[in-house]
């Protein structure tokens, strides 16, 4: 695909714990005009068990056959699957066992990526507290072991790495950057996401005015070498989302810390907001990112609307047409800020 073109995550228009049905999300999506989808895992797995009526771990049978359904939904409805996620906590496991457990975990995840009919899986980097290690010739053979395996089945699958900003070893995107070029598989590149590198380049939720005291540079900085180093045909997927500026800095006291977690993790998976929200609280420079990645470096793909939220677990029967009638308003705005119909 050559043009840019509004898609979401399910996950960021309701929740299986909310009670909002896989069937709910994706026809609020295509409700209002949003075309490309990404199938978050814990969707496959709430549809399994709904098609059992059983509280049951479904079967990988099952899985396939509810990914199939899921996949059936959208070409009903218009809707085009790109992408499987996320495939977490993976490369530089320490233990034998975990690792080779790990790789069936992936032989399934090819299957479901078949069932789904799309050739991207996105993988965030490991944010595991323990048991992994930052070795990077280790990671570069983890990458490749399943870099092959998606080579290898019909149609080949492409992985999109994201570096998250708790990742226990790569935070950054040049870090991923470093690991797509080393493992040198023409299936293995990045997923950029808008949080992510804002959150850990130019924002701090543990200080009161959530910034870093150089981060205006730092990213401005960080953008430059983005365009500059990056293969545009290494891009995979690029993601959109901003967060809230919290009131008080998240540390311990804070209505929202998690003792354990890092700061930035329990920001993302509590306050994420989509792009130009300002009326909620958004607050992180995501034009300045977006436009380094699609006005400048060239990207031309699905523009995901990404949210995480607490309110995503409300028990809200309107939730996900909100969240798509959101999605789409977000979309639009980003188009006419960024000047995308002069592209």
């Amino acid at each position: 695909m050559d043009k840019l073109q509004l898609a979401v995550p399910t996950s960021s228009l309701g929740k299986p714990e909310g009670g909002h049905t896989i069937e709910a999300i994706l026809q609020a999506a295509a409700a209002h005009g949003i075309r490309g989808i990404e199938v978050c895992y814990e969707g496959i797995l709430s549809h399994a068990i709904r098609r059992a009526n059983s509280s049951k771990t479904p079967s990988e049978d099952d899985m396939l056959n509810a990914a199939k359904d899921i996949q059936q939904q959208c070409q009903n409805l218009g809707l085009d699957i790109f992408v499987l996620q996320p495939f977490a906590f993976y490369e530089g496991l320490t233990d034998p066992d975990a690792h080779r457990s790990a790789v069936q975990r992936w032989a399934h995840w090819l299957e479901l990526a078949d069932a789904l009919k799309c050739d991207i899986i996105q993988m965030p980097s490991n944010f595991q507290l323990s048991g992994t290690t930052g070795n990077m010739d280790r990671v570069i053979a983890d990458m490749v072991e399943i870099a092959d395996m998606a080579l290898a089945v019909t149609p080949p699958v492409r992985i999109a790495y994201e570096a998250v900003a708790w990742g226990t070893h790569f935070d950054i995107w040049e870090q991923s950057w470093e690991v797509a070029k080393r493992v040198n598989r023409p299936n293995f590149g990045l997923c950029l996401d808008t949080y992510h590198i804002a959150a850990r380049v130019w924002a701090d939720p543990e200080t009161l005015d959530g910034k870093l005291a150089n981060g205006e540079q730092a990213l401005e900085e960080s953008m430059r070498r983005l365009v500059k180093d990056v293969d545009l045909d290494k891009v995979y997927m690029l993601q959109l989302s901003d967060a809230e500026r919290l009131s008080s800095p998240l540390l311990e006291g804070h209505p929202l810390y998690v003792q354990g977690q890092k700061s930035r993790m329990t920001w993302s998976r509590n306050a994420r907001l989509f792009p130009c929200e300002e009326q909620y609280g958004g607050h992180l420079p995501i034009l300045q990112v977006t436009k380094a990645v699609v006005n400048e470096l060239g990207y031309r793909s699905w523009i995901s609307m990404e949210t995480f939220s607490r309110h995503l677990w409300e028990k809200d029967v309107e939730l996900p047409t909100k969240m798509a009638k959101r999605a789409a308003e977000s979309y639009s705005k980003v188009w006419r800020e960024l000047e995308w119909d002069k592209l």
